[in-house]
């Protein structure tokens, strides 16, 4: 009995991973499909041209047969030099004609191969833009960069030279089938015998390839993902000494990657010889019956010299079709994996008919707000929260309190599980990107620079700002004096995320870009946790300018940030447990006062 069950278990497993296999092949073809509609004329003129090329390949070898049996003497009659110096201009005429039509094919076809890449990579690029943050924390980096590397060439290689040699090789077997019948149907249908044991060979390399590539491309991802992660935090790697560690893991990652493509070249190094044995084979049975054939008086040696032409020019794209097989079964792994990602929805998505908000004085409510991470414990079990225009609300509680989660909710990083985060009375969900982002900026402790000049990263969220005001930005919150003594100024290169700066120094100038952009509500997620107590200071004083009448949202660990607040939120467990002016606060010996006294006596 328990063989039975182990047997149907088996058979549903192979179910579902056909199932699923099915379904991702039907998902890839929908992409292809849909980045070559644009190209459909395009596609109709290289039909043509290939059709015309391939006619011209074909009636060569008919050519080769018409002037051996009608232009040499003493095998004709009534022929001779002049029917012979005619197959000979047909035959120049062919082959110029073919030269020709496969020039104009390969430039219509590259073009049309690439601007297919141009529009797919700029559909990757926009759609991980557009994802929300939650896809990108699961999702690591080197998987994106895999999608848009190597996953892309992949699919590159096969717009490039796969569809070349299929269309040709396509033609080319199917013409050539129809004019060895055409020539002579017994010696046709000779010469057509393997052609079922050959279709059942080419089935089982397409299977077994399929499933070699995809683990190739798996294999690859793994690969870059490892690489990127260790570069990216290769000064952690380094302080800690984990190179032998991560070196080990590259050598495993790097041996799969060997294998997969040694199973795929394992599977190429069987099927290739394999048509090549087949071919050979039959064009020796052809050679033997035609042979018979002529020497009996049926056949001319005319038919016969095409005959073992056109089985050349049938055997050979079998060639070229395992070689496709390669580049189609690289490119089907990475056309699965890119549609999977371009399918994926925003968690976040952009409202069908956006609410109007003109400009946002910054009323911020939450009314009765569940949220919780992938389905997991509730962050923030019930929470109602008002927030009047202009106020600055200082955050605090232990680590894990939902301070974070706070402000990733008025950013609208992620919506709420139940309940609604409103801006002055509108939903967040009705509002469109380009709204809330102009009206809603929040400052992280990551503090993020891109490569680029100081002047670039201030002017990063309104990038038509003059001058005046990115200087002007820079002095409210005190970086105009560091950065007016750096040689070139603002224009001054920032490196690789900002490494050529302090951590405070790119915290400075994340403030700035924050502040240009002007915003109704402004958020600092421990944004002064990198700053000395100097520049914290100093910080601090420019904030009271800035942030008047501007609703800020202010979230912190060092509480010496709560001195410029008008409310101050003590947060445990997703729960708002004490709410009021930072000196009132601290009169009462409640939370706030305890997390007060201690931080004054870390500071002793």
């Amino acid at each position: 009995m328990s063989g039975d069950w182990r047997g149907v278990a088996a058979e549903n497993r192979d179910d579902i991973t056909e199932s699923v296999s099915l379904l991702l092949r039907a998902r890839s073809r929908r992409l292809l499909g849909d980045l070559l509609r644009p190209h459909r004329r395009a596609i109709a003129v290289l039909t043509v041209v290939i059709v015309i090329s391939n006619g011209a390949q074909l009636a060569l070898p008919y050519l080769v047969k018409t002037g051996i049996d009608s232009g040499i003497p003493p095998l004709t009659r009534g022929g001779g030099p002049g029917t012979l110096i005619a197959v000979v201009a047909l035959v120049l005429l062919a082959a110029l004609t073919q030269a020709v039509t496969r020039q104009a094919f390969l430039r219509m076809s590259g073009r049309i191969g690439q601007d297919v890449l141009l529009e797919l990579r700029r559909r990757v690029f926009g759609h991980f833009q557009r994802l929300s943050l939650s896809f990108h924390e699961r999702y690591t980096s080197g998987r994106v960069i895999s999608r848009l590397t190597s996953d892309v060439e992949a699919i590159s290689e096969l717009l490039e030279a796969g569809f070349d040699g299929l269309v040709t090789a396509v033609l080319t077997m199917g013409g050539t089938a129809v004019m060895l019948l055409v020539l002579d149907v017994h010696l046709g249908l000779v010469a057509l015998v393997p052609l079922p044991v050959l279709m059942l060979f080419t089935r089982w390399f397409r299977r077994r390839s399929g499933a070699a590539y995809r683990r190739t491309r798996e294999a690859v991802a793994l690969v870059i993902v490892h690489f990127v992660e260790s570069m990216t935090g290769i000064r952690a790697v380094q302080a800690f000494r984990r190179e032998p560690r991560n070196q080990e893991i590259f050598e495993r990652l790097n041996a799969d990657y060997l294998e997969a493509n040694s199973r795929g070249w394992r599977l190429v190094a069987v099927f290739m010889p394999g048509i090549k044995l087949i071919g050979n084979v039959t064009v020796a049975a052809v050679l033997l019956y035609g042979g018979w054939l002529a020497l009996d008086g049926r056949v001319t040696v005319g038919v016969l010299a095409a005959f073992l032409l056109y089985l050349r020019q049938f055997y050979e794209p079998m060639q070229e079709i395992s070689q496709f097989y390669n580049t189609l079964q690289s490119a089907g792994a990475a056309l699965e994996k890119l549609s999977g990602v371009l399918e994926e929805t925003p968690d976040v998505p952009e409202p069908s008919r956006p609410a109007p908000l003109p400009r946002a004085a910054g009323r911020v409510r939450f009314d009765a707000v569940e949220f919780a991470y992938d389905g997991g414990p509730p962050v923030l079990p019930m929470l109602d929260l008002e927030i009047p225009p202009g106020q600055t609300v200082a955050v605090v509680g232990a680590t894990g309190a939902g301070k974070t989660t706070l402000a990733k909710l008025i950013a609208r990083f992620y919506d709420p599980v139940a309940g609604r985060v409103l801006l002055d009375g509108v939903d967040l969900r009705e509002l469109d990107e380009a709204t809330l982002r102009r009206h809603v900026v929040m400052v992280t402790q990551e503090n993020f620079l891109f490569s680029g000049t100081i002047e670039d990263n201030v002017r990063f969220g309104r990038p038509d700002a003059p001058m005046e005001a990115v200087v002007e930005a820079a002095q409210a919150i005190g970086a105009h004096g560091y950065i007016s003594s750096l040689p070139a100024g603002y224009r001054t290169e920032v490196g690789k995320r900002g490494g050529r700066m302090s951590a405070g120094q790119r915290q400075l100038v994340a403030f700035a870009r924050a502040f240009l952009a002007d915003p109704a509500v402004l958020i600092l997620d421990e944004a002064t946790s990198s700053l000395d107590v100097p520049t914290e200071r100093l910080v601090q004083r420019a904030l009271r300018t800035v942030l008047a009448d501007r609703t800020a949202l202010i979230i912190a660990h060092r509480l010496s940030t709560v001195e410029i607040a008008d409310r101050v939120l003590v947060m445990d467990a997703g729960r708002i447990v004490e709410d009021g002016p930072p000196d009132r606060l601290l009169s009462l010996s409640g939370r706030f006062a305890r997390l007060h006294r201690a931080w004054m006596e870390s500071l002793a």
